[in-house]
């Protein structure tokens, strides 16, 4: 070796030795080996390995990426997969799937057009995630939610604002079209007589109803922020090892709980909705609730037990006539009915074979989807085949309904949103025992404020579009401070993903409306309920709600310090 050679190999040998030294690597090698000594572990390149990973730079995201998959009924979902540097090693961490939801259209959608509408806003999704979302989050720590939830609302805002311009231009150009079409000449015999009764029938019409407010704006691509905020979130819990209803409720009480509750399960049984063979239009869902006090698990076993013994029932009355059982895309039996007590009836006879008692083992909610019974050149809803009921004739329909079957603990979407004054009777007439929730009828998002024009007892929250993590526990504090009962829902179509159930302890939804059990998109989400259940029992975490609390909202008056009664 030249004297040239050596003297390079010295000033390297004490270059590295200063690089170590500031870097406390000599101490910390002298550390690990001694420890590791006396502690004399099996493994101790296992030990050593853990010991240094333990030093190492925490991870950060890498690459972040999206591509399209097929949803429960093959319809487009996205799935968001996240790469992070993990002590120098690239690496997926996990993947996290949200089914895509179509804009709301100017014009009813065909669902050819509904299809193409969702696949094109899966494709936005991945391209901004592609050039714009996964640049921008790399670097960032996956347990920096807050920091990452921002930048992605920050990055949604400026495409709203300009889907909402868009919007209204097309709607401007809509109406100027209308405005070019001359009217036609009003017909001879539309003129009203002097002396016809006509006159006088027509001014005896009806006042008519509010119209339909236009629903939120869904901007294409928007599941991405969704999507991104919930992979980041699953990210960050696996890396720390524990389980993302863990990881949330962190975020949300800074410390984790000492106990848990099960959000207790809306299970699905029968459809007897718009989109149902027979007459009856009125129930979309009809729901089985677990009493107080009753285990996921052992709730889950009831509904499979009553869905059983209804096939038998309905076997037994056909005989040997063949029965369609279709499944709806809520995982439920769709049946024909041609009256309102006929699901109720069904279901009685169920429980009474089995043993059970209505309003005692189990208890009744019905998903009503009043949206979809509105006729608005009638201005009434048509809850059987041609029999109409305008919205104050409603609230005498739902009152007559508890009133013989005091079961029915829970009426989800019993009105339009737009009906705000029958919203309010029909709270105070039936409000103390059962339950008036919002889904469709809420304009309360986890992405917006609270905004609702009607008092309800709670609303069903959906994480989909372009909400965050973030905005779903600001939405659930809010709500908590309204007194009102939180459920946790699922997009009608749903994916394979199983998050929802994660999300749902997080954040302590008193109920989790998750569908039926004749749909595998559906029961997956049971089946993690259910194991979170387990692995709370086993780390004497479990808790559970022992009572149906019915909070007093449509009290004259309105006192937060008031309590409702309880089942």
């Amino acid at each position: 070796m030249s004297r040239t050679e050596g003297s390079r190999h010295r000033e390297e040998a004490m270059s590295a030795a200063q690089y170590y030294r500031r870097l406390n690597i000599p101490e910390r090698v002298e550390e690990a080996l001694n420890t590791g000594y006396r502690l004399n572990p099996p493994d101790l390149p296992g030990y050593l390995s853990n010991y240094f990973a333990d030093l190492s730079n925490p991870p950060v995201i890498s690459n972040i990426h999206g591509r399209r998959i097929l949803g429960g009924a093959g319809n487009a979902a996205l799935e968001v997969e996240v790469f992070c540097t993990v002590r120098n090693n690239d690496k997926k961490i996990c993947s996290a799937v949200i089914p895509a939801d179509s804009a709301p259209p100017l014009t009813c959608y065909t669902a050819e057009v509904e299809e193409k509408e969702k696949t094109m806003s899966v494709e936005t999704a991945i391209e901004w995630i592609r050039e714009s979302i996964g640049p921008m989050l790399g670097g960032i720590q996956p347990n920096d939610q807050s920091n990452i939830d921002q930048l992605l609302s920050d990055f949604y805002q400026p495409k709203m604002e300009e889907s909402r311009r868009q919007r209204e231009s097309e709607l401007q150009s809509a109406a100027s079209s209308t405005k070019s079409v001359p009217s036609p000449p009003a017909s001879p015999a539309a003129t009203k007589k002097k002396g016809s009764g006509k006159g006088k029938k027509a001014a005896a019409a009806e006042k008519p109803i509010p119209p339909a407010e236009p629903p939120e704006p869904i901007v294409r691509g928007s599941l991405a922020v969704s999507a991104v905020s919930l992979a980041v979130a699953t990210s960050s819990s696996i890396l720390r090892e524990v389980p993302l209803y863990s990881y949330i409720s962190t975020l949300r009480h800074e410390e984790p709980p000492s106990k848990m509750a099960i959000p207790t399960p809306l299970i699905t049984l029968l459809s007897y909705g718009k989109c149902s063979p027979g007459k009856l239009n009125l129930m979309k869902e009809v729901m089985m609730v677990p009493r107080p006090g009753l285990t996921a698990q052992q709730a889950v076993d009831l509904a499979l037990s009553l869905q059983a013994q209804i096939i038998k029932q309905i076997d037994a009355v056909a005989k040997n006539a063949s029965v369609s059982k279709n499944v709806s895309a809520q995982g439920c039996l769709v049946l024909a009915g041609d009256r309102i007590d006929q699901p109720l009836d069904l279901l009685r006879e169920a429980c009474e074979q089995l043993g059970l008692e209505l309003g005692t083992d189990i208890y009744l909610a019905i998903n009503c989807a009043a949206h979809e019974l509105m006729d608005y050149n009638k201005g009434k809803y048509e809850i059987i085949n041609g029999t109409w009921k305008s919205p104050e004739d409603m609230v005498d329909v739902y009152a007559d309904i508890i009133s013989r079957h005091p079961d029915v603990m829970a009426l989800v979407d019993p009105l339009r949103m737009e009906d705000v004054a029958q919203w309010e009777i029909l709270g105070k007439t039936v409000g103390s025992r059962c339950y008036l929730i919002a889904d469709v009828a809420s304009r309360t998002k986890p992405s917006l404020p609270c905004g609702d024009p009607i008092r309800t007892s709670g609303a069903v929250l959906k994480y989909t579009n372009h909400t965050t993590i973030t905005d779903l526990l600001m939405k659930v504090r809010l709500m908590e401070e309204e007194k009102r009962v939180i459920v946790l829902g699922c997009p009608h179509e749903e994916c394979s993903g199983s998050s929802v159930a994660d999300l749902s302890v997080a954040i302590g939804a008193q109920f989790i409306k998750l569908g039926g059990l004749l749909r595998g998109e559906r029961t997956a989400k049971y089946n993690r309920l259910l194991a979170i259940e387990e692995e709370l029992a086993q780390r004497g975490m479990l808790d559970s709600f022992s009572a149906f609390d019915f909070p007093v909202i449509w009290s004259e008056s309105q006192n937060s310090e008031e309590t409702g009664l309880s089942i």
